[in-house]
């Protein structure tokens, strides 16, 4: 009769954990590859470098146009004032025409050693192979985002006083019959007023309630102070109680009136120099007041949001064309990429044409290009990605 040796439980369990320690860990894939780093930093790169580039062409061009201007405004204006800040402006104005340009003349190159097969060959889908693009184009979209509604706002105002002083006077310095509202059932006029002396003459400020006048003022002249506060000359108050009316007489009152002379006196640009949040709080009071003229203000807040979008639609076109290595080398890519982000540049301002006459809404003129152009990379997506 044979015996067997019951093991025991402690030592097999022993065994058993041991074996499993002995055994390797699974390493975990990096979330970043190399090739997403390569891909990245060739981009932003590209990106960078295009922009040097053309900036130095548009310098020049700038001085010889504005050179009267600039050799009689002092030096320091002329370089802090101006274009240090018109550079970063303008810049950012053409930011998807820079990611375009940045997008197809890295990617042509690398079809054209041949880099871009090499990845697809070791096992990298091409949709995969899109990541790093769209990583790039979401780093550009950001920083030209903040940019335009926190930054370069700020720095336009300088900009902008500089070539109304040196070079060509846009500011709107006077108005002529101004009306209105300044407050729920407060109607403002005026027959004309000068910046230059914060003069108005000929004022009215009329109060209705229920659309029945409550009291009217009329004035030969008002002058602006600061922030809201008027002083009002020659004046008479009408005041209306059913069908009686009393009459007051002053040479001269210091008043507070809900306006200031930038809610009726709009210059060229004005849009530029209003971050996002004073952008929405201008436009929103303005249509309460009953102002028309706010197209351009609407226009430059969609633009904003709108110029992000181009940022990943322009990307995913410029590396679909340019993934593909063709007969002639990249400069068929870089010239057909040329006509598309033109084509692109153009066709919005067209649309915000459309927008400033009043044909369509300020968010679909700025949008349309977008959604249009959205059609264009995905057929050229899934023609490249085949």
């Amino acid at each position: 009769m044979r015996f067997f040796k019951k093991k025991n439980t402690a030592d097999s369990n022993a065994a058993t954990a041991e074996n499993v320690a002995v055994q390797p860990k699974k390493l975990r894939k990096p979330l970043v590859k190399t090739f997403d780093l390569y891909i990245i930093r060739k981009f932003l790169g590209s990106y960078v470098f295009s922009i040097v580039l053309l900036l130095a062409i548009v310098v020049m061009f700038d001085i010889n146009e504005k050179l009267d201007a600039m050799l009689s405004a002092p030096l320091k204006e002329t370089v802090f004032d101006y274009f240090m800040n018109f550079l970063p402006y303008f810049a950012n104005q053409f930011s998807p025409l820079f990611t375009f340009i940045a997008v197809i003349f890295f990617t042509s190159k690398l079809a054209d050693n041949s880099e871009i097969i090499a990845m697809l060959s070791s096992g990298i889908s091409f949709r995969r192979l899109m990541v790093p693009y769209l990583v790039s184009a979401a780093i550009i979209a950001a920083f030209s985002f903040v940019l335009a509604a926190y930054v370069i706002p700020p720095a336009n105002v300088k900009r902008i006083e500089y070539t109304n002083k040196w070079v060509s006077n846009k500011k709107v310095e006077y108005g002529t019959n101004i009306q209105l509202q300044v407050a729920p059932g407060v109607i403002a006029y005026m027959s004309r007023y000068d910046n230059v002396s914060k003069n108005g003459y000929k004022f009215s400020l009329e109060k209705f309630e229920n659309k029945v006048m409550k009291s009217r003022l009329t004035a030969q002249s008002i002058t602006y102070d600061t922030l809201y506060k008027w002083t009002i000359k020659d004046y008479v108050i009408r005041d209306f109680k059913g069908l009686r009316e009393s009459i007051r007489r002053g040479s001269q009152m210091d008043t507070i009136i809900e306006m200031e002379p930038r809610d009726f006196l709009i210059s060229k640009n004005d849009q530029e120099t209003l971050t996002n949040e004073q952008l929405k709080t201008y436009i929103n009071r303005q249509k309460e007041r009953g102002v028309a003229n706010i197209k351009n203000f609407e226009i430059e807040l969609e633009k904003r949001y709108a110029m992000t979008g181009a940022a990943f639609i322009l990307t995913v076109i410029g590396m679909s064309l340019s993934s593909r290595k063709v007969k002639g080398g990249m400069g068929i890519n870089i010239g057909i990429g040329l006509l598309l982000s033109f084509s692109y540049i153009l066709f919005s301002t067209v649309t915000s044409s459309f927008a400033v006459s009043g044909y369509t809404s300020p968010f679909v003129a700025m949008w349309i290009p977008n959604f249009i152009y959205t059609f264009i990379a995905i057929y050229l997506y899934r023609r490249a990605s085949i």
